[in-house]
């Protein structure tokens, strides 16, 4: 998260004046600290992303809170809600569904987003809620006005999606989670290179990242008396792994860090697939830290193993960390590295 405001934070800084006298909530993909810096009667924010409000909740005189669903309490005396269009239309449905189902009748909403990142598709969405305008078109980005007319209604179940693995693995997920709709090539590939070393497998493993829990699922199946532990900045990817645990009958401790920013303890393996997005952005802060740190969180006999696509710099980073790292697996698009 930035300092510096975002193209969208722009965009609404060129209305700042509109809610001085607002009790305001913000939600959505913030990135930066303009939630913070905002001037309004009261300013309440919400948190789908561990390491935004671990932030935030440092900077903030209002409420600030992390969770999947917004709880009631972010909407005492709210009249505004800002909030800020994801990178996926269907993520952003799920969340504007939640916010929305508590939002007092009359309320004021203002949704803004990168043009690209298909904010105009809220036009379609909220249209028979009641009428919004386009009110701003700045820096790529689109500001819309919105007033509640209608409640929309909200249930959880509803939104949930599964498939299952040939291995028998049912996955659970929701909007926003990688690996929501199918396995990923490179989470395949990871899952190849453990499964065809399977003494790498033991004891306390962490993964971190977790996105639906598959890795933690597959290697569970196969060595039930492992301590899994997984986390996620992602309030969806942790509910997701919860359910995915659940669903095979596994144990794990499911846990938000913001990379090992709660972790405990060390462990005898790290598994990951890490991100290089925060959003729509590249972002390679994650990963950096994960391969600079994953040293101090491990037993003295542990390994980091982890996935990236070919072209990252991980081999370079994985050097400077550690005395010994090998390329396990490879293909055209993807690398397996171990490290000990």
């Amino acid at each position: 998260m930035s300092s510096i405001n975002t193209p969208a934070s722009e965009t609404l800084a060129r209305h700042i004046d509109m809610f001085s006298e607002r009790r305001v909530l913000i939600a959505g993909d913030i990135q930066d600290d303009f939630p913070v810096n905002l001037t309004a009667q009261q300013v309440n924010i919400h948190c789908h992303m561990y390491h935004h409000y671990r932030r935030l909740v440092k900077l903030s005189k209002g409420r600030v809170e992390f969770s999947l669903v917004p709880s009631p309490e972010l909407f005492k005396h709210i009249d505004t809600l800002v909030y800020y269009w994801p990178k996926t239309k269907l993520e952003a449905q799920f969340q504007l569904s939640a916010l929305l189902s508590q939002l007092t009748l009359g309320a004021d909403i203002f949704i803004v987003g990168e043009n690209r990142s298909g904010v105009r598709s809220v036009e379609n969405f909220l249209d028979s809620f009641g009428h919004i305008n386009k009110i701003d078109s700045a820096r790529r980005c689109s500001l819309y006005h919105f007033q509640a007319e209608t409640q929309l209604t909200f249930d959880l179940d509803k939104w949930w999606q599964s498939y299952s693995l040939p291995n028998g693995i049912a996955v659970s997920a929701l909007p926003g989670v990688f690996s929501a709709s199918h396995l990923d090539l490179g989470s395949e590939l990871l899952l190849e290179a453990l499964l065809a070393n399977p003494e790498l497998v033991t004891g306390r493993v962490l993964d971190l990242g977790c996105g639906a829990g598959v890795l933690s699922a597959v290697i569970g199946q196969k060595k039930p008396a492992i301590n899994l532990n997984l986390t996620d900045v992602n309030a969806a990817a942790l509910a997701a792994s919860n359910a995915t645990l659940i669903k095979n009958n596994l144990k794990g401790r499911v846990f938000a860090s913001d990379v090992f920013s709660d972790s405990d303890g060390k462990y005898d393996l790290i598994i990951s697939n890490p991100p290089f997005h925060d959003g729509k952005e590249t972002n390679y802060a994650a990963a950096q830290t994960l391969i600079s740190e994953a040293k101090k969180h491990l037993n003295p006999t542990g390994s980091l193993c982890i996935v990236a696509n070919s072209f990252l710099p991980y081999a370079e980073w994985l050097g400077k960390a550690f005395t010994h790292h090998q390329l396990l697996l490879k293909t055209n698009k993807f690398k397996v590295y171990l490290a000990n």
